[in-house]
């Protein structure tokens, strides 16, 4: 009986936030650290003063996820993570994150075809944990960028809560909704063809650092697009984006 309460009074403090070294001995103190990071990387993401910033002086990270298929809640995992930290204007091309992941599953042979990603290159990867972990960090309290960016929410989401039940808090940027503003009379709005469109180089798609940097040179292009148009701030950004 004593062993329940002991239990069930850890599941409270860890819902509640708290790590305890009762619960960092159960989950492995290594975990518990990477845990209670992701947690505390979580809270005060929405203040409305981040509306007010101008958008030529943002810190953002574009990001991009490789996956085993398109259905998180129904077994398909994450296989790689990339990502590229923009100052305003400028692509800080010595600071980008990229690492495989361990899925724990068989990379479907379509999505090896797809990504170039075998299982022999994930098994020896590090797990969802670790690499959530990293990056978060890298991440920091910046706001995410990424094209078609439902597909990616949904796995960073629950990503999120299967290791430290927590939600995605940080503001996702979604380029595609730019370009549909941008370029309203437009029928697709893929990357290749947005690329395409705006004069970017395409290297290598479907690898989730290349798709990030390509995203990346995509919106960089926007935002001058959107200065020619007086959007100076994320508020401005968004009004127009909500019109549409």
């Amino acid at each position: 009986m004593k062993e329940q309460k002991g239990v069930g009074r850890m599941w409270h403090l860890y819902k509640m936030g708290g790590l305890t070294p009762a619960i960092a001995s159960m989950m492995g103190a290594q975990n518990a650290q990477q845990m209670a990071f992701i947690r505390s990387m979580s809270k005060e993401q929405r203040k409305d003063s981040i509306m007010e910033q101008p958008l030529q002086e943002m810190e953002v990270v574009v990001f991009d996820l490789e996956t085993t298929g398109f259905y998180p809640t129904n077994g398909d995992e994450i296989i790689s993570f990339g990502a590229v930290l923009l100052k305003g204007d400028r692509l800080v091309e010595d600071q980008t994150f990229y690492s495989l992941v361990n899925p724990k599953r068989k990379v479907p042979k379509h999505i090896t075809e797809l990504t170039g990603i075998t299982n022999e290159m994930t098994e020896d990867a590090p797990d969802l944990m670790q690499v959530l972990h990293d990056f978060m960090e890298f991440v920091g309290k910046r706001m995410l960028i990424a094209h078609a960016s439902g597909h990616d929410k949904q796995f960073l989401n629950t990503a999120l809560w299967r290791t430290s039940k927590v939600n995605l808090t940080h503001r996702v940027l979604d380029t595609m909704m730019v370009a549909k503003w941008l370029e309203p009379e437009r029928t697709n709005y893929n990357l290749d063809d947005l690329l395409e469109l705006s004069g970017i180089p395409i290297t290598q798609r479907h690898h989730a650092l290349a798709d990030s940097l390509m995203t990346a040179k995509l919106w960089l292009n926007y935002l001058k697009r959107m200065l020619h148009r007086n959007v100076v701030t994320l508020g401005d950004l968004y009004a127009y984006l909500s019109k549409h």
